[in-house]
């Protein structure tokens, strides 16, 4: 949920302002921003929308990671086995990071082990399956996050409306935003998940990202 809405007139000199954050921060992290930045601002039409997620499910099964055609309120977004996929395409893209960024040894429980995401329906039971500490959960919620959106700009979604509902420009003003943006895409990186250029892993890798 978004802490503060970010108004259209203001995005041009929060972007810019971003931006110059950024300037002493690495080109990658610059190429991750410019790739966000430049993502339709509009949401899809009804067809487009349903092409996306089309198109996002077909992108989990290149993974190898199974799918159920349901929503994620009568279970879990992901329930050990297999990703839900009644959702909007950027929840699929955000579900895909990950399954992609989580030790393998917690795939086998819903919700990853990181306790209930916002789609799932028992959040109790994905609740009483967690099991990472708050630095795990806070750091792969925070990789799964930007690779998600990355993969939205690639995809022709509204990255940047997913951006800012995700809170990456809350308190853009301060240098501590962008540099924990540049933090975040340089996790991405060294796990092999993103290239020098910031694009996202489009192929499956041998194993996690991270163990």
């Amino acid at each position: 949920m978004i802490l503060t809405p970010v108004a259209p007139s203001d995005l041009p000199q929060i972007l810019a302002a971003f931006a110059a954050g950024l300037a002493d921060r690495g080109a990658t992290a610059r190429a991750a921003f410019a790739r966000i930045a430049a993502a339709p601002r509009t949401a899809l039409p009804p067809a487009a929308e349903a092409a996306a997620r089309d198109r996002a499910v077909a992108f989990a099964q290149s993974f190898g990671i199974a799918t159920l055609d349901e929503e994620p309120a009568r279970a879990f977004s992901w329930d050990g086995a297999a990703i839900r996929t009644r959702s909007e395409p950027s929840v699929l893209l955000h579900e895909i990071a990950h399954w992609l960024i989580c030790p393998s040894s917690r795939r086998v429980l819903v919700d990853f082990g990181l306790g209930a995401g916002p789609e799932s329906g028992r959040a109790a039971e994905a609740d009483a399956a967690r099991i990472a500490d708050q630095p795990a959960s806070e750091r792969e919620e925070a990789m799964a996050s930007l690779l998600g959106i990355l993969w939205e700009a690639d995809f022709g979604l509204p990255a940047m409306a997913a951006f800012a509902e995700q809170n990456w420009l809350e308190g853009y003003e301060r240098p501590g935003t962008p540099a924990y943006f540049a933090t975040v895409i340089g996790w991405l990186a060294e796990a092999g998940l993103i290239d020098g250029e910031a694009r996202p892993l489009g192929i499956a890798p041998a194993a996690s990202a991270l163990g």
